[in-house]
């Protein structure tokens, strides 16, 4: 891509406090973008092959929006944890494996999405994320819901498409949890903790494609309960 082609996104961006650059190739992370650090709220560079977030990323103290999907990042650097008004955070389809504990810093964080990247263990620190709505892990490789999951604030959790056979009953502690996804997993029906039916917030428990016929949830004590909620919420919707 020509400098003169940057350069002119970079005089918009200047204007617009909105930088996009997808699909154009890209090896790395633009540096120019550091002269921007002051009014940048919105940044997406995804379908690039940008293989490192650098940590300077910690220096676009405005920014609202980060979004890096279809990339080839293996990391995120603990600098993220600046970004005090990051409300968006989108890196599907990368390679990351681990995230940093300073993730739980970004207090305004509504929306975390790390869907089809490398990440084998349900990411630890997340609880103080007050403001989330949405944690997108699907597309991992997470075995085991912990229990510190019950501190999580998040109104949406899409765990499609790990190997999760093990679901800590503390997910029915979440305080504000009303989507919980877990279709594709490995799940057996004796695995379903009973509090999710009987105790949570939950609306909408999805799953299908795990070691057992859905149909036989109906079995489980508390079921009822589930199916009141998820009625009423249909109904509101209607």
């Amino acid at each position: 891509m020509g400098n003169s082609a940057l350069k002119s996104h970079l005089e918009t961006s200047q204007k617009t406090g909105v930088f996009q650059l997808m699909g154009k190739g890209l090896p790395e992370f633009p540096e120019e973008l550091q002269r921007l650090t002051a009014n940048l709220r919105t940044v997406d560079l995804s379908g690039n092959k940008i293989e490192v977030l650098p940590a300077a990323v910690g220096n676009f103290l405005q920014l609202k929006s980060l979004t890096m999907n279809s990339n080839k990042l293996t990391a995120i650097p603990a600098e993220i944890g600046k970004l005090k008004k990051l409300e968006t955070l989108s890196l599907n389809g990368n390679r990351i494996q681990q995230l940093p504990p300073t993730l739980g810093q970004l207090k305004a964080l509504r929306t975390l999405s790390l869907a089809g990247n490398q990440i084998s263990e349900f990411p630890s620190g997340l609880g103080n994320l007050r403001q989330l709505d949405l944690l997108d892990l699907s597309r991992n490789q997470i075995h085991i819901i912990p229990a510190e999951v019950s501190e999580l604030q998040a109104i949406e959790i899409n765990l499609n498409q790990n190997q999760i056979s093990v679901l800590s009953a503390e997910i029915s502690r979440c305080p504000r949890l009303k989507v919980l996804r877990l279709e594709e997993n490995c799940l057996e029906l004796s695995s379903i903790p009973k509090s999710i039916l009987t105790e949570s917030q939950v609306s909408l428990f999805s799953l299908e494609g795990n070691l057992f016929e859905v149909k036989n949830l109906r079995d489980l004590d508390g079921y009822d309960k589930y199916m009141e909620r998820f009625t009423a919420t249909k109904k509101k919707f209607a």
